[in-house]
């Protein structure tokens, strides 16, 4: 759906009373749904139901909180690892290390998990193109950023952190590392969650719902696109502008809905044919930095083109 005005960057419609009837009120809304799930099977049955929509684009998941009880066992982990490698929406996956949260001991068996994730994601990416993640990390944006960076994910794939609750530090490494962040209007009514909203580059910012709050709750279209309004208005708040259409961008992108959204992705054009004007400057910026000596090396290759067209 290239023409919605809004988009739900993670939200779970597979927990919704009315998932088809909530996607079919949506798309005469104008409202488009990263749809994220927390199990392969979960993820199976949402694609079976909602696949055919054009406004439900369906995630890969396996959440760290049934991974960490059980619920999600060592099969479900080897078929969430079998389906992210194969598909180009992943999430909701990631890691929890929160004692109110999860059992106590169970952080390994999520480390290993996500683990095997990120990998699958890193070797997949070469057949279906970058993938999009949306991760969780709750006490453990640091440890998530390491396992995403030594497997290789982060390089080549597209991260969101969903609902980021990391310390300062943690936030101004993944913004480094060139991740997305989703934000809800939950994370705006803390302190640190509106500086740290105010604190994200426009071109990495999305927002989300994460709706409903519990599996088989009642809540519609309405409603949803009613907290996303809330969160752009919160957002403007803090930023001093309406960061609505930006954001818009950025989710098209993200999704690959049309070629305008490919292009936002990056600033080159790598199409067969004679470069751009902005291709030909990188070449000539870079040129110019190996003659004089005065280069340096990224982490990744958006730290790269952020510094070519400084």
């Amino acid at each position: 759906m290239q023409d919605a005005r809004l988009y739900d960057m993670h939200c779970h419609l597979d927990f919704l009373a009315d998932a088809t009837g909530v996607a079919s009120e949506a798309e005469q809304l104008g409202l488009a749904f990263f749809c994220t799930t927390v199990t392969p099977e979960g993820y199976e049955r949402t694609r079976e139901l909602l696949g055919d929509r054009e406004n439900v684009h369906v995630g890969v998941g396996l959440h760290p909180w049934w991974v960490a009880d059980g619920r999600a066992d060592a099969e479900a982990v080897e078929k969430a690892v079998r389906l992210a490698r194969a598909e180009r929406l992943v999430g909701e996956i990631g890691l929890d290390n929160s004692p109110s949260h999860v059992p106590e001991g169970s952080f390994e068996l999520q480390v290993r998990a996500f683990e095997q994730l990120a990998r699958a994601c890193a070797e997949g990416a070469a057949e279906t193109g970058p993938k999009v993640l949306s991760i969780h990390a709750v006490r453990a944006a640091g440890i998530a950023l390491d396992i995403l960076e030594e497997t290789g994910c982060l390089r080549e794939n597209h991260c969101i952190f969903h609902w980021f609750s990391g310390t300062g530090e943690e936030l101004h490494r993944a913004v480094k590392a060139g991740c997305y962040f989703s934000i809800n209007e939950m994370m705006m009514s803390t302190r640190r969650g509106r500086d740290y909203a105010r604190q994200i580059p426009e071109e990495r910012l999305l927002v989300e719902t994460d709706y409903p709050p519990e599996e088989g709750a009642g809540c519609g279209a309405g409603e949803i696109a009613g907290s996303l309004e809330r969160t752009f208005e919160l957002l403007k708040a803090v930023r001093g502008r309406d960061v609505r259409e930006v954001v818009r961008d950025n989710s098209r992108a993200l999704l690959g809905l049309g070629r305008q959204g490919q292009e936002h992705l990056s600033p080159l054009d790598l199409s067969d044919q004679e470069p751009n004007a902005e291709s030909l400057e990188a070449i000539r910026e870079t040129e110019e930095m190996i003659r004089s000596g005065s280069g340096k090396s990224y982490a990744t290759g958006y730290g790269l083109i952020e510094a070519a067209f400084e």
